[in-house]
């Protein structure tokens, strides 16, 4: 048998292994509230393809390549323990395994790792909490793929509603249809119908219910049977608590803005500050995409390193904001057309800063120029350290903090040498740390980062409406602190 016959079977080998990890994921999933993580990447609904080119890709962050015969049998071992709402990530697992010396089987390790979520010590399984979009545009399109692709086994966030201005005639199909397809992300997974009767789109069995409304005090929720619901502003038309009340109308309890918040309305970057949002509080903003990009990797290099002052640079993609040919605009250079030019133009991101991070003292500088690519965008940091550091050092720490710490939902780190921004389409990283792109020259880093600022955000926005909800499960095994 020749090496190319090795390769070949052993990838068949593997294929078969992923291909039987598929069911025992879904049904986790579906009846016990569990998803199955790989390094923080979920594996629910992915296809057997998909399972492996994860697997392989642990290879670019942890330095091996991991294996579905060394995740198989910790997936398989879950399956038999009584599990309550949880993630699990089966790569962490193996990995911590190998360095565990206390001699106990797969079986045994995996029932200790996970203790938390087991037996007495699981957290009930909780009845699913309304949300409501309000606008549905480009985040809102995508919060809502979210929404419906974690509606699991029905007991988590359930997308009721979608209110919109009236758009004139068929709105109700080419909305759904802008849902259902998308020009940079793709097709949508799974089936979508219309029933223009009842003005409701079904999108994989969740009937969600569209409702026209010039104001937010038009709605009155509890008419569509909605009640104590999170309502996603996704306008942008409100940035102030006086402009956010509106919406806390019957059936609405909470209100979470997609965009920066303006007065004393909280700034919330999940993973760095969410555990500061008071329970009473029912207005609240996820800030920026920039700034959930910036401050993740902002706090991972003061904690380690501490930082004296920065810069931050984005080359953002264009925005609808923008004219599509040159027009009148409010802004001084948004007028000019957006496909053709790159555009200097100003980023609160910054200044969002202080507000996510109260305790970083350190002065934060931003500027911001607009790129002709509808999607992903780049944060160029320039940090003044505390102390001196190596390249070696300071990558590795950044590796570390992608794989293990609380942070590891926000930050992503890739080597590899080619990579382009079209290739963090559809990252569900707030950040990705561009290895390559690294400098660091004594008390001075310069970190690259890489962030789907459509896609990536919209998933830091569901993490803080999970958050809120009481629907954000624990994760095993726990992040290092």
């Amino acid at each position: 048998m020749t090496a190319n016959d090795d390769s070949f079977t052993n990838w068949k080998n593997r294929e078969e292994i992923a291909e039987s990890m598929i069911p025992m994921i879904g049904k986790l999933h579906r009846e016990q509230d569990v998803t199955i993580l790989l390094h923080s990447r979920s594996l629910v609904n992915k296809s057997v393809v998909s399972i492996l080119k994860t697997h392989r890709f642990a290879r670019q962050i942890a330095g091996a390549e991991l294996s579905v015969t060394e995740t198989m049998p910790f997936l398989r071992a879950l399956t038999t323990l009584d599990l309550g709402p949880s993630q699990i990530d089966i790569g962490m697992l193996a990995a911590t395994y190998k360095s565990d010396d206390r001699g106990l089987t797969v079986e045994e390790f995996t029932a200790d790792a996970v203790a938390g979520a087991t037996g007495a010590n699981k957290i009930d399984r909780r009845e699913g909490r309304d949300v409501v979009l309000y606008g549905f545009g480009r985040i809102g399109r995508l919060v809502a793929r979210l929404l419906i692709e974690k509606a699991g086994s029905g007991n988590g966030l359930r997308l009721r509603a979608i209110v919109v201005r009236g758009g004139g005639e068929q709105d109700l199909v080419k909305r759904a249809s802008l849902l259902r397809r998308d020009s940079v992300h793709g097709q949508f997974q799974g089936t979508i119908t219309v029933d223009e009767d009842n003005s409701t789109i079904l999108a994989n069995g969740n009937a969600i219910k569209v409702i026209y409304a010039d104001d937010p005090t038009q709605v009155d929720y509890t008419a569509y049977g909605i009640k104590n619901a999170i309502l996603i502003d996704n306008t942008g038309k409100w940035r102030d608590r006086e402009g956010l009340s509106k919406h806390l109308r019957p059936g609405i309890d909470k209100v979470v803005l997609t965009a920066p918040g303006k007065g004393d309305v909280p700034n919330i970057v999940h993973g760095v500050n969410h555990d500061t949002i008071k329970p009473d509080e029912r207005i609240l903003s996820c800030a920026s995409c920039t700034t959930n990009a910036i401050v993740p990797p902002l706090k991972a290099m003061a904690d380690e390193y501490g930082v004296l002052r920065g810069h931050v640079e984005t080359v953002h993609s264009f925005t609808n904001d923008q004219n599509l040919l040159d027009n009148y605009h409010k802004s001084d250079r948004r007028g000019r057309s957006a496909p053709l030019n790159m555009v200097i133009t100003e980023t609160g991101a910054a200044s969002a800063v202080a507000k996510a991070l109260p305790d970083l003292k350190a002065k934060i500088t931003g500027s911001s120029i607009r790129v002709p690519v509808p999607d992903v965008s780049i944060a160029i940091l320039n940090l003044q350290l505390a102390r001196e550091a190596s390249r070696e050092e300071v990558l590795d720490h950044l590796r570390d903090v992608s794989l293990t710490s609380p942070l590891k939902r926000q930050i992503d780190f890739i080597s590899a040498p080619d990579a382009v921004s079209s290739d963090f389409i559809g990252s569900r990283h707030a950040s990705i740390v561009d290895a390559g792109a690294l400098k660091v020259e004594g008390d001075n880093a310069i970190l690259y980062l890489w962030y789907d600022n459509e896609f990536g955000y919209s998933c830091q926005v569901v993490r803080v409406v999970q958050h809120v909800s009481g629907v954000e499960y624990p994760t095993y095994p726990a992040p290092a602190v």
